[in-house]
């Protein structure tokens, strides 16, 4: 069952949903492979949910009212990454050809301090992805939860990203952020930029919820709307790996470690959040 496929398609998209993981095999929309499933720990998945969090977690542990928590490193990466709802193994609660809802129940130990349940219903219908996630504190004690979806893009030569955000984070060692700054001029995501050629792992803050992908030697474009996602992680490791992120996330990375949680949202036991996330494909080519 974890490698399990469940075919997803409405008559413009195609694609599948793997029960380890929970996520999406590479996703066609008009016969273009847009976004591509990727290899690693995770699998072959074009996008994952972030549950019960997103990034990563400095020093695997946090504090809260003078307890500390730990956790157990969950991948190749050092510190504890994406919660662990990207390395579960989710059950089928419904399932129909267009719409797929998904069940994940942890229980506490073995690394993490948090107990919770998840669902999520991934769906498609004409050109529109829509990606609805929950979460559920089921331990004994408030915790900082936060949710956010893990998708790649197809990188071309002229593919362009727009969003409407206000701040920039800077990166330091292990891939965790560290002041926030102006945007970079390489990054001027309000009027729309071609990804530069570097290294790009950087969190940008005071988003709209609404993004916009021109790949325009393929005529193609997409637009994310993301309302309650104020942060986005843009993931770009070069040119040569044929592959970006734009990762919508309602808190920031490290959030356990930033001011107020950074926007992780402290859920007391049995309190729930929810998000959802819509992809609209269009063929600009076609007017």
């Amino acid at each position: 069952m974890t490698t399990a496929l469940l075919r997803l398609a409405s008559d413009r998209i195609e694609t599948s949903v793997l029960l380890r993981g929970g996520g999406l095999g590479a996703v066609w929309f008009d016969g273009l492979e847009i976004m591509p499933a990727v290899g690693g720990v995770k699998g072959d998945l074009s996008c994952f949910p972030l549950v019960p969090f997103g990034n990563r977690v400095e020093f695997n542990q946090f504090e809260r009212l003078g307890k500390t928590y730990r956790f157990t490193p969950n991948s190749s990466d050092p510190l504890y990454l994406h919660g662990d709802g990207w390395l579960g193994t989710w059950e089928v609660r419904e399932m129909e050809g267009d719409r797929i809802t998904l069940s994940l129940r942890r229980p506490p130990g073995d690394g993490t301090p948090y107990a919770y349940s998840a669902e999520q219903t991934l769906s498609v219908s004409g050109a529109r992805l829509s990606l609805s996630l929950s979460v559920q504190n089921e331990g004994d004690e408030a915790l900082p939860f936060g949710l956010g979806q893990h998708p790649f893009f197809l990188r071309t030569p002229q593919v362009r990203v727009e969003a409407q955000v206000s701040g920039y984070w800077t990166e330091r060692a292990e891939h965790l952020p560290d002041a926030r700054t102006a945007l970079p001029h390489d990054l001027d995501l309000p009027a729309g930029t071609v990804l530069p050629d570097r290294f790009i792992n950087n969190a940008f803050d005071g988003w709209d919820g609404v993004g916009r992908i021109l790949w325009s030697e393929l005529g193609v474009s997409a637009i994310m709307t993301a309302p309650n996602h104020p942060v986005a992680m843009f993931y770009a490791p070069g040119a040569e790996a044929g592959f970006f992120c734009w990762e919508p996330m309602t808190h920031l990375p490290n959030g356990h470690h930033q001011p107020e949680f950074g926007g992780l949202r402290l859920l007391e036991p049995g309190e729930a959040m929810r998000s959802t996330v819509t992809i609209d494909f269009r063929r600009d080519d076609l007017g």
